[in-house]
């Protein structure tokens, strides 16, 4: 879990909530009165309400809360929290002992440690051994970068696994600068992002996320990107190496899968998490 959990009052304005999302760079509140816990608001929430006519900046959190709020105990064990979480089609949960709100657990925090236990839950079917594929569809590899994927034999399926790490690199930086178009101070001027938040110049957040793809990759089969759903959560030196993890959690169609995915820094600490949707198609036969 993480430890601890943002909070925030039922009465706040709706417009404090959205902001502290944004500029904490977490995906949800959980909202207590008098030390209790009552709810919880999400990002999603406040994308419903914005598309929402009128006048929303006069709701408050308590207009727009989730209340039927759904909790764990630190104790329990990662199946228990799976379930629950599949169960009420939600991706966090606050962590309660005694009443009392020690932290927040999502699907992407799970997910580093799901596939290390058995999971009968996520499939009414019993799934084939897994093997590690040791040679990933890609044109090419290089000696900076390791990955590890898992699946079944034949394109992907719930339960399949892959990490992905690289060192993003000066050359990278500059690189994607040129090749992006995002030729933002903060990444490429040392003198000027001493002067930011971070003192320091930090690397581009969608190359950061971009090693999520570089995962899909290299799980069996052709995988289309559909949709991709981020949250940033701190900055990447440059220079870092970082690994991506991404877990195929849900069967949407017979060839659509939605994923849960994560971006850690070197130090382990997640810097990127979200929810990915995307088509698996056998490889062609002429490759």
């Amino acid at each position: 879990m993480q430890t601890p959990a943002s909070t925030i009052t039922p009465g706040s304005p709706i417009v404090e909530a959205a902001t502290r999302l944004r500029d904490e760079g977490i995906g949800s509140l959980v909202v207590e009165r008098n030390g209790e816990s009552v709810g919880i608001i999400t990002e999603s929430d406040i994308v419903a309400v914005t598309a929402e006519e009128g006048d929303t900046r006069k709701l408050t959190v308590a207009d727009v809360m989730a209340t039927a709020l759904v909790t764990i105990s630190p104790d329990a064990n990662l199946e228990v929290a799976v379930d629950r979480l599949r169960t009420h089609g939600i991706k966090k949960l606050p962590v309660v002992e005694d009443g009392e709100l020690v932290g927040i657990v999502t699907t992407t925090d799970i997910s580093r440690y799901v596939p290390h236990i058995t999971r009968p839950e996520l499939s009414r079917e019993p799934h084939p051994e897994r093997r590690r594929f040791t040679r990933p569809d890609t044109l090419y590899e290089d000696d900076d970068w390791e990955f590890d994927s898992y699946g079944v034999a034949d394109g992907i399926d719930v339960g399949d696994h892959v990490r992905f790490s690289k060192t993003l690199s000066e050359n990278d930086i500059e690189r994607f600068a040129e090749v992006s178009g995002d030729t933002n101070r903060l990444h490429l001027d040392a003198e000027f992002a001493e002067g930011s938040r971070f003192g320091r110049r930090i690397a581009h957040g969608t190359l950061v996320s971009g090693i999520i793809s570089a995962a899909l990759a290299r799980l069996p089969g052709l995988t289309i990107y559909l949709s991709q759903e981020l949250s940033y959560r701190g900055p990447v030196d440059i220079g870092d190496r970082v690994t991506a993890h991404c877990e195929v959690v849900e069967q949407l169609k017979e060839n659509r899968f939605r994923l849960a995915t994560a971006v850690d820094d070197g130090d382990g600490n997640c810097v990127v998490e979200g929810d990915a949707v995307v088509i698996s198609d056998p490889i062609p036969d002429s490759a």
